[in-house]
């Protein structure tokens, strides 16, 4: 009994029995269910933000250069994914976040005018280059390259808004929802990685998003918590 890749039999036969599902047959299970559950909120996660910005018409204290490298980091890792068979169940929600993100950056960029020649111009390479990619189009040690790049780009695409978010004393209009749901999906994504065996690469790279989300994440716990003392004083 298989559906959409998850194997119930093992779950069904054991319950039938009267004995609970061992370990070796449950553990791929939650897996699997964790994978998708994952899967179905990433279609969400970046809609808080995105509404934020739109509700405020305003983008203070979010770094252009932070949304811009996660933009270029979900492409590398969903192209990865893709080109090296993981079942979907391991990395969907990267369709997801690329979409959204992508959403955002115009987002941003619509609040953020004028804007430079630069951004243009990062704008311009990226549509150029991201179909190659998504594609799978380039030499493989050119695609482990990137990938192993991804990391890298995923932290620094953090450090921005990490370091403009303590420079400030103030997370601006980021939302805590959106940051919430990103290092909760970081945390289960290294469970499911490893019992999907996955490169040690792939859960890496979800350990470093519990660390660099969390982080930003305490950062709006800790920042927000005076405003809303002053909103209270005013009142």
């Amino acid at each position: 009994m298989d559906y959409l890749g998850i194997d119930l039999s093992c779950a069904i036969g054991s319950l039938k029995n009267g004995t609970f599902p061992p370990k070796d047959c449950l553990l791929p299970l939650i897996s699997k269910l964790l994978g998708y559950a994952i899967v179905a909120a990433s279609t969400t996660v970046k809609l808080p933000q995105i509404m934020k910005v739109l509700k405020h018409r305003s983008v203070r204290g979010l770094s252009l250069v932070a949304f811009e490298l996660e933009v270029v980091g979900y492409t590398i890792a969903l192209a990865y994914c893709l080109h090296t068979g993981l079942p979907f169940s391991a990395y969907g929600e990267l369709v997801f976040l690329l979409i959204q993100a992508m959403i955002l950056v115009a987002v941003i960029y619509y609040f953020s005018q004028p804007l430079g020649i630069s951004t243009w111009i990062r704008a311009l390479l990226f549509c150029a280059l991201a179909p190659t990619v998504l594609a799978g189009r380039i030499d493989p040690v050119l695609f482990e390259a990137l990938y192993a790049s991804q990391h890298a780009i995923f932290f620094f695409a953090r450090v921005p808004q990490i370091w403009k978010n303590f420079s400030n004393k103030s997370t601006g209009e980021l939302s805590f929802l959106t940051c919430l749901m990103n290092t909760a999906g970081s945390l289960v994504r290294v469970f499911t990685s490893i019992q999907e065996k996955a490169p040690p690469s792939v859960v890496g790279g979800s350990v470093l998003g519990i660390l660099t989300n969390g982080t930003i994440l305490s950062q709006i716990i800790i920042y927000q918590k005076p405003q809303v003392e002053k909103e209270k004083k005013a009142e």
